[in-house]
């Protein structure tokens, strides 16, 4: 069952941020277009080189008005000792969610229920708390940043645009398309 059109469940958590352990909750995801990236364990493979991407695109996130959430069934204390010992993680300034019950990850559907880890879930989340971009990859599949990037302009666009849609591969500036009887078998 997909969760696209579907408003974000409750849950709250404890972030690693800014050198700080901070409560953040579902509320905190209101009011803004928010990311929200799991991924399976800190002190792993794959999972450093996807959150340093997010960390040297997150300014760019930051100008579109767009606050990233990396969260693992870590805990924050485990965030923060990964934060401290290794330098991809030293560059990220996002929060850092440690969900160790594994609600939140749970709440989006990415639970490995037998091992008690994450799956590579990617969340886009607008203003109003409801997901309009939802990927999931198995762990051996890094995600691409930019390319999310590109995916939150689009989700951005048409959501200030009603009545039009982002064709495949559209970037920023590109035309864009109107749903109509007259587009029906022209594309």
């Amino acid at each position: 069952m997909s969760n696209i059109n579907t408003e974000i469940k409750p849950f709250k958590a404890t972030a690693f941020h800014a050198g700080k352990f901070v409560p953040v909750s579902d509320a905190d995801l209101k009011g803004k277009w928010s990311i929200v990236f799991f991924y399976p364990a800190d002190f792993t493979f794959v999972c450093p080189t996807e959150l340093g991407d997010m960390a040297d695109v997150y300014p760019e996130f930051q100008k579109l008005g767009v606050e990233v959430y990396s969260v693992s069934t870590d805990t924050h204390f485990t965030h923060k000792a990964w934060h401290d010992t290794s330098d991809t993680i030293k560059k990220i300034t996002y929060p850092m969610i440690g969900d160790p019950t594994g609600v939140i990850t749970r709440n989006f559907g990415v639970m490995i229920e037998e091992e008690g880890l994450a799956l590579r879930g990617t969340f886009v989340i607008n203003p109003e708390g409801v997901i309009k971009v939802a990927e999931i990859h198995d762990l051996g599949i890094g995600r691409d940043a930019s390319e999310l990037l590109r995916k939150v302009k689009a989700a951005q666009y048409v959501a200030s645009h009603p009545g039009e849609v982002c064709p495949a591969k559209w970037q920023e500036g590109d035309a864009t398309l109107a749903p109509s009887l007259d587009l029906v078998g022209k594309i």
